[in-house]
């Protein structure tokens, strides 16, 4: 017989204390939890480094750095770019697109994502 999960919905507080581009750190139950807002949208993922277990979600928030090239396939430094936001992990610098979880060079590394919704003006993280 196939087990049936069901998800609760836990309240983690009023919509503008996830301003953009920012963070929120909450404990639900025993997992301790990292909800940011890129985009407009909400993501959620366990503050947990899948690298050595580091608080990934506590990290600095940063935007992809990309090589400015130019028509001629010359490269004229670098530049941020604001559309794609990473947090680092304090501990060894592992490095994660916001929007996938995903480790932007090591694609199998992914932080654990959790369901996150925003009704009336509230924000619940299904676990």
């Amino acid at each position: 017989m196939a087990e049936t999960s069901t998800k609760t919905a836990a309240f983690v507080g009023r919509s503008e204390i996830v301003p953009e581009k920012g963070r929120l750190i909450v404990d639900i139950g025993d997992r301790t939890i990292g909800i940011f807002r890129v985009g407009g949208k909400l993501y959620a993922y366990e503050n947990l480094c899948p690298h050595q277990g580091g608080p990934a979600c506590q990290g600095r928030i940063v935007p992809r750095v990309r090589e400015n090239i130019d028509a001629q396939q010359l490269a004229h430094g670098m530049r941020f770019d604001e559309d794609e936001l990473h947090v680092v992990c304090p501990w060894h610098g592992a490095e994660y697109q916001i929007k996938t979880g995903q480790h932007v060079t090591v694609p199998q590394l992914r932080l654990h994502g959790f369901e996150v919704e925003e009704r009336g003006g509230e924000i619940y993280v299904l676990v």
